[in-house]
């Protein structure tokens, strides 16, 4: 199976668009044991970044990343990457369970630090997240890809932006993952070590919501798990949906999920419905079914004008790695904010937590 079909391996290339010089950023990608890892490298070094070291204790995983990054230096210890004096920034996509650990050296150690999603597995984690941001100022920001790394949802932020639709109601979102069950790490199938599905996946859902409904806050209405069909990864949730209310009034529901079948040529048709009091806006990010030539990026907008289709393939690039590193440099927010990052991570954390488990034959596996 091709990594097009692997969304552990997504990892989208754009063009080169620098905003700072070579030198002038300099970050060190630490820990590789998601896929995710080498999405979040090609988006800093897009924009400019200068990538110096790696490190993993897997050899194998730090020889796979040289041929793809061969200006990144091994380095000899997790500590010779984080206390290097020229690095700004550590990238990492450790085993879920252990990002907030790295992320608080990082921190500790006067460094930003760029986290795979999902940020953290417990509340916990979160709270001394946010009190390590608070004591040194610096920056703990997440790969939610696919709204960062996914033109077609750039593209649907900029017209929501621009009134095309009215104010947001609602946001629907749809997930659908392909598991490739017998690529993936022991780690994965642990729900101590990935969180449950809800905050593995879920948060790119929530996340999204909150990005294009305005929300700063929400509160979990109802939220449900299951284990339909993979009774030998008993601790695995094949099946999670949500519901949320947020606290200016508009609303959100998701649903993700492990079921994207064979004969799908992507690793799901991941799809969002944006609706407004004026129109409403369909991304289909992935893929277009049955339409033979077609890539992602579809967007569907309709409004008082009428009906409108775009590709977004190449018509926005992915902005948000540059201005995350001009916010290090500068110690501005305008790629995302603090808030916004922590905010998400939370809410999929107490989705996960109060989820009916609706698993036949197991009331609660929890």
């Amino acid at each position: 199976m091709n990594k097009v079909s692997e969304g552990m391996n997504y990892a989208p290339k754009g063009k080169a668009q620098p905003v700072v010089k070579p030198g002038e950023f300099v970050f060190s990608a630490v820990r590789l044991d998601h896929g995710h890892i080498y999405g979040m490298c090609n988006g800093l070094t897009e924009a400019g970044g200068t990538l110096k070291y790696v490190y993993d204790q897997d050899p194998k995983k730090v020889e796979a990343f040289l041929k793809a990054f061969p200006q990144a230096k091994p380095a000899r210890s997790e500590e010779e990457a984080l206390e290097d004096r020229e690095t700004h920034m550590i990238a990492g996509a450790a085993v879920t369970s252990q990002r907030c650990a790295l992320g608080l050296k990082a921190l500790s150690a006067g460094k930003d630090y760029f986290t795979d999603k999902a940020p953290f597995t417990t509340l916990e984690q979160l709270s001394s997240a946010r009190e390590m941001v608070k004591k040194t100022n610096r920056r703990y920001m997440v790969y939610y890809s696919e709204r960062l790394h996914v033109e077609g949802a750039v593209l649907a932020g900029y017209m929501v932006d621009q009134g095309f639709i009215g104010k947001v109601v609602n946001v629907a979102g749809f997930g659908p993952h392909r598991l490739s069950a017998g690529a993936r790490p022991d780690w994965f199938f642990q729900k101590e070590k990935y969180g449950g599905i809800l905050c593995d996946i879920g948060s790119h859902q929530i996340e999204q919501y909150l990005y294009f409904a305005k929300e700063e806050d929400g509160q979990v209405v109802s939220s449900r798990i299951a284990n339909y069909s993979h009774p030998d990864y008993p601790e695995l949730d094949d099946f999670g949906d949500c519901s949320i209310s947020g606290k200016n009034g508009t609303t959100n529901y998701f649903r993700v999920d492990w079921f994207t079948p064979d004969g799908l040529r992507t690793w799901g048709d991941g799809r969002t419905i944006i609706l407004g009091t004026e129109g409403y806006i369909e991304i289909r990010k992935y893929v277009d079914i049955a339409r033979e030539g077609q890539g992602g990026n579809h967007v569907f907008l309709v409004n008082g004008d009428g009906e409108k289709y775009i590709n977004a393939t190449g018509v926005t690039g992915y902005p948000f790695f540059g201005q995350l590193i001009l916010d290090s440099l500068n110690r501005t927010e305008t790629a995302m904010t603090q808030a916004h990052a922590f905010k998400a991570a939370e809410l999929c954390l107490k989705a996960q937590a109060q989820a009916v488990d609706l698993t036949p034959g197991i009331p609660d596996r929890k």
